[in-house]
């Protein structure tokens, strides 16, 4: 290995310390988050749409992401490792057969779809996606009720009671009404019943 391409590693493993990218391939619509400098301002701006092709190329790698706007094809080029680019985000996995899909650029409407990969890498993935945001949820649980007295944490569990409660008597009444119309009766006047409690 030569001296360029040490340095190229290094600088790729200093700039993918700071942020995580993931793992996508041509197919996949992603959502990239870009910085955007407004004079003196600095914001974040979402672009979202489809990966149709991505170059490899060590530092320099980059891929191409294509979305319609206002029903005009737009496509922007993105560097891998730029430090403008703040995160990427995969939103669905694709099941495609090429590298490359610039026939995409041709096609209007339903013929530009692309059927979504749900076996294999993809579930695997998109499986541990699910636990990562189920154990981030939790963990915000859990912190949450810690920064809660023990009072707020009691009136939480009595709410959640009442709502217990009403669930179960809202489906008291479907299983009732279900029994009535079996025998013959068409209507049920809900509201007098509730009237009458």
């Amino acid at each position: 290995m030569n001296t360029i391409q040490e340095i190229e590693q290094e600088q790729v493993a200093k700039l993918t310390e700071k942020k995580s990218i993931p793992k996508f391939s041509p197919g996949d619509t992603i959502r990239v988050n870009v910085k955007v400098v407004e004079g003196a301002r600095e914001r974040i701006q979402a672009f979202e749409g489809m990966c149709i092709g991505r170059k490899n190329n060590g530092l320099h790698s980059s891929f191409t992401v294509r979305k319609l706007s206002y029903g005009e094809g737009v496509e922007r080029v993105f560097p891998v490792y730029s430090p403008n680019v703040e995160s990427i985000e995969v939103i669905r996995r694709g099941d495609v057969r090429r590298a490359k899909l610039y026939y995409l650029r041709g096609r209007q409407g339903k013929r530009a779809r692309v059927a979504e990969r749900t076996d294999g890498y993809a579930a695997k993935l998109s499986a541990a996606e699910r636990q990562q945001a189920a154990d981030l949820k939790l963990a915000a649980n859990a912190a949450q009720a810690d920064a809660m007295g023990p009072e707020d944490s009691i009136a939480e569990d009595t709410v959640a009671d009442k709502v217990d409660e009403e669930t179960s008597s809202m489906e008291l009444n479907e299983t009732t009404e279900e029994k009535l119309l079996e025998d013959g009766v068409d209507k049920i006047d809900v509201s007098s019943a509730d009237k009458k409690d």
